[in-house]
Parts: C-alpha cells; structure tokens; sequence
C-alpha cells in the first residue's frame, strides 16, 4: 500500500500518530487479553462451586481481570476518540497548507479541496486506529478459536470447517465496499465543486435568468451519487445477511458439538461455558462488517487526499539575498494554457524604478505576464529576472518581500481591517496601516464604519471600488522592489484613480511598477507603456507616441466595450 499516494499518506499518519496509537494497542490489548482470559476463569469458578472445591481463587482472579478489561474499555473509547481528532487535525492542516502551497495554479476546484478538507480527512485519520482494531481484536478471535481447540477440540473443528465461507464473502465484500465508496465520494466532490461555483456567479445567474439550468447542471451528479451510494447499500444488504446466516448456523454447530460431549461425559459444565466464551470470542473473526466497512472507507479518503498531497508544490530557490534592484528582464517567455500558447517567446525590458502600464485586447495575456516576476505562474520556456537574479532561484519569502501585488478584487485576510492591510507584515504600527490607507483614499470610509480599522471585513459593507482601495494600502503598506498591481484601479471613478495615482507614484517612486490597466488615462501617466498583441511585445513606448497608432487606441475602445457591464456596475455603486 505504501507505493500508492494513499499508502504513503496513511504511513506518514500512522507515524505522527504513533505514541497515541501505541497507548490505544495497549488498552485494545489489555480489553482483549481480559475477554480472553474471562471464559476460561468462569469455567474453573463454576466447576469449583459444583465441586464444592475452593471458590475464593478463581472468584477473586475473576473480579481482577473483570476489572482490568473496563479499563481496558474505558481507555480504548477515550484514546479511540482522541487518535481520529488528533490525526483529522493534522490532515485537514496538511492539506490545507499543500492547497494554499499550489496558490493559483491549483489543480483541484474549490469544491473538491472543501470536499477533502472536511469529509476525506477524518475518513483517513481513522483508519490507523480502526486498522489497530481491526488487528487486535482479529489476533484475539485466532487465539479464541486456539483455546476454544484446546478445551474441546470437536467444537474447534467444527468452527474452523465453516469459518473459510464467511471469510470470502468479507473479503469480496471490503474489495467492492472501497470501489463504490470511491466512486460515491467522487460524485459528492463533483457536485461540492459544481454548487460553489454557481454560488459564486450567483448574482450573474438571477441576472440573466438561468437558475432553472444552473439547478440542474448542479444537480446533475446526483444521479451517480445515487447509484453509488445505493451500490454501498446493496453490498452491505447481501454481506449482512449471508454474514447473519453463516454465524448462527456456525454457532448451533459448535454448541450443539460441545453439548455432544458434555452428554457424553467428554467435558465438564464449566467446559462448556467456556466454549460458549471463546466461540463468541472467535465469532468476532465474522463479526467484522463495520470495521470492513470503516476500512473501505477511510482508505478511500486516503486515495482522495493522497492525489492532494502527491501534487508538487512551488519551490523556492537558494538565494535569500534580495536582488539589487527592480530592474525586470522578460527573455523568450513563452507560456502554454489548454495547449494554446498565450505568451509567445516574449521578451520585455523594464528599468529600474520605471512605471510601465501593460496594456492589451482582452485574453492578450496581461494578467498572466504580470503573474510571472511574483511566480504566481512559471513559464515553460524562458527566463523572468528580476535585479539580473532569476526569479526562480529566489527563496520565495526573499521573493514575496521584493514583489508585491495589488489586485482587481483582492481577497482580504485577517479578523479586522487593519490585520487585512498590514497582512504579511503584523509588526506594522496602526499609524503606519492608517498612512497607507490614506494613500490609498480608503481612510476615510474606514473611518465611518462603526469599528473603523477594528472592523472584520466580512462585516463591513464595501462597494467594488472600496475593495480595490483597501487592497492598494495593503500593497503600499509593503515596500518592495517591484509593484504589480494588477487592473487593481478598475472600480474607482477618475477623480479618486487620480489621487491613487498620485500616491502611488509618490509613495513608490523608488520601486518598479508593473501597472495592468484598460484606461487611457492610467496608461498616459506611466513613463512607459508595454503593448501586449499576438503573446509579443508590439511595442515599448510613452502613451503619447504610441498614441498616434489607431490600432494602439482600438485597444482601449475594445477593452471599453467587454469591461462595459462591470463597469458599470462599479459606477453604479462607487464613492463620492
């Protein structure tokens, strides 16, 4: 099992959680050792008692190990519970921290990394335990049915004889159970993915009127989930009940051999107790449904967030030297989508402290060539530089610090709207997050709200354009090398982008910057502009020479027309 994804998951599980699942082998063992060990003291005490023999012995030996096996229970339920917490708690950490580790460049939806976060992690993180279970309680029937042998070995023969027809219909059973709980558990995570995108165009549905497709391209899993999960209760149906056939038929074989011999003065009537004890005890051999159905289970959340974990994640270079300057070098970059290339063999020159608007048709790549300084994206070809450093052989804290980002709409992290602002730097003073806020025209509207900076952002009420500000402080909040902000200035009417813009060319105007931008206007007050057509650089140049092309002011009338809707929408609710 090692060999597979999962296999190596449940390894690294078992390892992390070996102190507690040691500790839950003693107390398994401890519980099975006093069940194994009940029957045959029971035996002795009633054949003493018939006997008229010494009774204190046997009762006494048999309060202690009644004794020993409720601790046993007892410290098998607690050490159960608290082993699958433990391990939950460390998968679902590890797997958020690898899905946070893909960053953009994620290979699972958000649907199906939910999904695995919440249901897949406690399925794997029990089956350590349960396999401990599983093992113990599987050693303890071998060694019932070895004494129930011992004390009359035609009863043990008879149970051995009929013990090979259940054991297949388990065995067939954990192998059909681990298909249809992986085929049910890839069903859920289909729709899981399908509804949280449909709740994220929400609005865009009720818009346009599609909720009666949408519902039912959502729901549209639902027939496979159906048939697996009653695939899962089929297989369930057919091993219960040959399971419950097989095991009153092997146990009415063996009593009725064991009261053969009783009657034939071949074994005493404490004897007989005593096979009752061990073939219940050896019972427990076909008695494992649930645990074979908990098995199945957890191996198949193993398969699923075994795919998770096996995925490589972005790695950082050796040098921790940040680079000289914000010099960015572009040499032959080409970059590959859905086996199209978007970015072909492009080459880009920025200066040092230069500002660059990078303006371009809608899908010419914009986004993507800005992603590349920060390694938000690699390329497959090609160099990006940054200082003369290759990006790639930074260490990505050294990166992160000498590349900062301001997006079209910003995600903010963090309890309140100060953390959101100096996230990434949580030794930055309020008096500084308020300077950057400032700068950015957020200061004011943070102000109003009833907790000012104290304000969650979940809880304060922000149009598009209000978003975006918040987002540019946290950028200028941060200083760095190289700014790419990334459209970041679409929802603020002119007036406000100005005085953005002002700011930032104050704040920033010993650093790089990258500016991503449809408006003229924004292009016009950048030293440079870089003009994106065919995944090339047309041209590098000031947006008063360039603007002399029409085919260079056709790409500010087309990015008008597909932006259109947004904005506005942006209007519609943007700041006075």
């Amino acid at each position: 099992m090692p060999a597979t994804p999962g296999g190596r998951l449940l390894a690294a599980t078992s390892i992390r959680l070996r102190t507690r699942l040691i500790l839950l082998t003693v107390a398994l063992v401890t519980q099975v050792a006093a069940g194994l060990a009940l029957p045959v003291l029971l035996a002795r005490a009633v054949d003493a008692v018939l006997r008229h023999g010494d009774t204190l012995g046997p009762v006494a030996a048999l309060a202690a190990v009644l004794g020993a096996g409720a601790i046993g229970e007892t410290g098998t339920l607690r050490l159960a519970v608290s082993t699958g917490a433990y391990g939950t708690a460390w998968l679902r950490m590890l797997t958020v921290r690898r899905l946070l580790g893909f960053g953009p460049r994620s290979p699972f939806p958000v649907g199906e990394a939910v999904t695995q976060v919440v249901q897949a992690a406690p399925q794997a993180a029990a089956l350590p335990g349960q396999a401990a279970e599983f093992t113990v309680s599987t050693a303890g029937s071998v060694v019932a049915l070895v004494a129930l042998w011992m004390v009359d070995w035609r009863a043990g023969l008879v149970f051995t004889l009929l013990f090979p027809l259940t054991a297949l219909v388990a065995r067939r059973f954990i192998s059909e159970a681990g298909d249809a709980e992986a085929r049910y558990l890839a069903a859920q995570t289909g729709m899981a993915t399908l509804l949280v995108n449909a709740l994220a165009g929400a609005r865009t549905i009720r818009a346009v009127g599609t909720l009666a497709v949408e519902t039912e391209r959502v729901a549209a899993p639902l027939s496979e989930l159906s048939a697996a999960g009653h695939a899962m209760w089929r297989l369930q149906r057919d091993v219960v009940w040959k399971v419950g056939l097989l095991m009153p038929l092997t146990q009415v074989l063996v009593l009725a051999t064991a009261g053969l011999d009783l009657v034939a003065g071949r074994t005493s009537p404490g004897s007989l107790l005593a096979v009752t004890g061990y073939l219940t005890l050896a019972s427990g051999l076909l008695d494992q449904v649930d645990v074979l159905i908990g098995l199945a289970s957890a191996r198949a959340g193993a398969s699923r967030l075994g795919e998770i974990l096996d995925q490589p994640v972005i790695k950082g270079g050796p040098l921790r030297t940040p680079p000289r300057s914000g010099a960015l070098s572009l040499r032959g970059v080409t970059v590959r989508r859905s086996g199209t290339t978007v970015l072909d063999r492009l080459d880009l020159e920025i200066p040092d402290g230069a500002s660059v608007a990078l303006v371009g048709a809608t899908g010419s790549g914009k986004s993507l060539l800005a992603a590349l300084p920060g390694r938000l994206a690699d390329p497959d070809e090609g160099q990006v530089m940054l200082g003369g450093v290759a990006v790639r052989d930074l260490d990505l804290r050294t990166l992160h610090d000498a590349v900062v980002y301001a997006f079209e709409r910003p995600a903010l992290a963090g309890a309140t709207l100060h953390e959101a602002i100096a996230f990434g730097r949580p030794e930055l003073p309020r008096h500084a997050v308020e300077d950057a806020a400032r700068a950015a025209q957020a200061d004011q509207f943070v102000r109003r709200l009833p907790d000012g900076y104290d304000t969650p952002p979940g809880l304060a009420p922000m149009s598009g354009g209000q978003l975006q500000r918040v987002g540019l402080a946290r950028a200028l909040a941060r200083p760095a090398l190289l700014h790419v902000l990334d459209d970041a200035t679409s929802g603020l009417d002119t007036v406000t982008e100005t005085l953005v813009s002002e700011a930032v060319t104050e704040r920033l105007g010993a650093s790089t910057r990258l500016i991503v931008t449809h408006r003229p206007t924004t292009a016009a007050r950048c030293d440079l502009v870089a003009w994106l057509h065919n995944g090339s650089i047309r041209a590098l140049a000031p947006h008063a020479v360039l603007w002399a092309d029409p085919d260079y002011r056709a790409v500010f009338a087309h990015a008008d027309d597909d932006s259109h809707a947004h904005h506005k929408e942006q209007r519609c609710t943007a700041d006075r």
